[in-house]
């Protein structure tokens, strides 16, 4: 147990020295580090309710749910008629007056049509209510309307989806400790530590990142398009960049749901900022087959109905990968990558409130959280040099090291303290001497059996090791359940808590067996005092 080789004497030392490096830049004001290299930047930020940072309320537009149920609604009346046995022939669907109609041409498969959307429009839960009223009016035409308790139920599932995408969109690591709850039935509630202008925010937020691919409607009078008409089946789109309109194709050919993954990169013809976008297995299938079947033809590239770009396929796309580009600036790939990787917002939002919280609420939290670090680090270290002499000033060192190691970790990771994670560092610190406290008395009970001095501390170390490693492989359990199941202010504590105990394993049991050693080798004591 004590004998360190080289490697390991080295690797403790690195280890060390990196996170405590690490440490330094949250020392020094932000603008003198900003001016430092970019690997010297690194740092841990303060919590809405120490630093300050910004607060929004969105509200949900509940007519665009109601509008994508409508849209939804065709799809699957599509989907039904075609599928099962045996096939329903239909004629064009209408959705005028909120409402989903169509004609059945065999007057004799209106029963099994009506039968076969009832199915499909079941709501969910003990009620049995319908998301959906299904009539036949004039013997041969089919109607559906939506029910107010399924319109209810589409929101209440819709807000709790864009509360999952807007928390991945502002944070995607899990580490800045973001607030994102809902507040009411159509509003979320979103603050964010350390942002002191909303706009960047509010850009971030504003855009339902709806992605879809659309064949180009060939066959539309361009005359006709310029006043906002289409044929039947199609739509007429604007240009993001505003040279115009075009008419797609409603039925989109691959949407956002079915990617994988989204990644700024540059076109390699013209090195322009592009997005580079990576479908799943059924997107890349769908995706090929469809490229396959409309060679020389253009599609449309359309982010929430707008046309980003409208290029020709000129050869199949096989490998699930495609490329958006669209005057994109590395900033607005960068953000727009990051939209389609954390989902597209089911309902849109607008901001109906904002404010900026300034630093000064916690700046007497950061002042008392400050002093009680500070008395808690001395009374530790008080008791520990006067019950155990040189191992006390051993475990004053661990304690030291372990300090600068938490928030070397957290600048690594770029993660956030707030109060409750003052509260887990100040708790870290009483808790930090556990291990070394189990270590000392278990050398003194060695020394009192009679073992040696050598003896005594190398089953000191190896059998309260054991003890230690369990109580705190708990302790870290209990923290990654905090974190998992918890929300801003627990998660800030876990994660802390979590790092410390980490950090005080490796201070307390490696780092203080290091300096014991070699104190051993270099002195040859016949007797310790501990």
């Amino acid at each position: 147990m004590l004998d360190f080789p080289r490697w390991k004497v080295w690797l403790v030392w690195i280890t060390l020295i990196v996170c405590v490096a690490y440490s330094i830049p949250s020392f020094f004001p932000k603008e003198q580090v900003a001016r430092w290299p970019a690997f010297a930047q690194a740092r841990f930020n303060l919590g809405l309710d120490l630093a300050g940072g910004s607060h929004i309320l969105l509200e949900a537009e509940t007519t665009d749910v109601a509008k994508q149920r409508l849209e939804q609604m065709v799809e699957t009346v599509r989907t039904e008629m075609r599928r099962n046995q045996p096939r329903i022939d239909i004629g064009d669907i209408s959705l005028q007056g909120g409402q989903v109609s169509f004609m059945v041409r065999d007057t004799s498969q209106v029963d099994a049509a009506v039968e076969r959307l009832r199915a499909q429009t079941q709501g969910a839960g003990m009620t049995g209510q319908r998301d959906w009223d299904v009539s036949v009016v004039d013997s041969t035409r089919i109607v559906l309307k939506p029910t107010q308790a399924g319109l209810v139920r589409a929101v209440d599932d819709a807000l709790a989806v864009a509360r999952d995408v807007v928390a991945r969109r502002i944070d995607p690591d899990g580490t800045k400790e973001v607030t994102v709850i809902r507040q009411g039935s159509n509003r979320i509630v979103v603050q964010v530590p350390g942002l002191e202008d909303p706009e960047a925010l509010k850009t971030l937020l504003g855009k339902t990142a709806k992605l879809e691919f659309k064949l180009v409607d060939l066959n539309a009078d361009p005359a006709a398009v310029a006043q906002g008409r289409a044929p039947v089946g199609s739509e007429v789109l604007r240009m993001a960049d505003g040279t115009g309109a075009i008419a797609v194709k409603r039925q989109a050919i691959i949407s956002g749901d079915q990617l994988v993954d989204a990644t700024q990169g540059y076109d390699q013809r013209d090195n322009t900022p592009v997005v580079n976008i990576r479908f799943d297995g059924q997107g890349s299938r769908r995706f090929a087959r469809v490229t396959q079947e409309n060679t020389g033809k253009p599609f449309a590239i359309i982010l929430d109905n707008q046309v980003l770009s409208a290029p020709n396929i000129n050869e199949p796309i096989l490998g699930g990968q495609a490329q958006i580009s669209g005057g994109f600036t590395v900033e607005s790939a960068n953000q727009l990558a990051v939209q389609l990787r954390s989902g597209k917002l089911p309902v849109a939002l607008k901001v109906v409130q904002e404010s900026t919280v300034g630093p000064d609420l916690g700046a007497d939290s950061i002042q008392k959280g400050i002093i009680a670090g500070i008395v808690a680090t001395l009374a530790v270290i008080l008791f520990m040099v006067i019950t155990y002499m040189r191992f006390g000033v051993y475990t004053t060192l661990a304690l030291i090291v372990n300090a600068f190691m938490i928030l070397g970790i957290m600048a690594i990771f770029n993660a956030t303290l707030t109060l409750p994670g003052i509260a887990g560092f100040v708790l870290t610190i009483g808790a930090a001497v556990d291990a070394n406290v189990l270590i000392n008395e278990r050398i003194r009970e060695e020394q009192r059996r009679g073992r040696g001095t050598l003896q005594a501390v190398e089953f000191g170390y190896k059998e309260a090791s054991r003890a230690i490693f369990d109580a705190n492989i708990t302790n870290v359990i209990s923290a990654a359940i905090m974190f998992t199941f918890g929300s801003g202010p627990v998660r800030g504590f876990a994660v802390v808590l979590a790092i410390g105990i980490i950090t005080s394993v490796f201070t307390g049991v490696t780092f203080t067996r290091l300096l014991v050693a070699d104190y051993l080798k270099r002195n040859r004591p016949k007797e310790i005092v501990i």
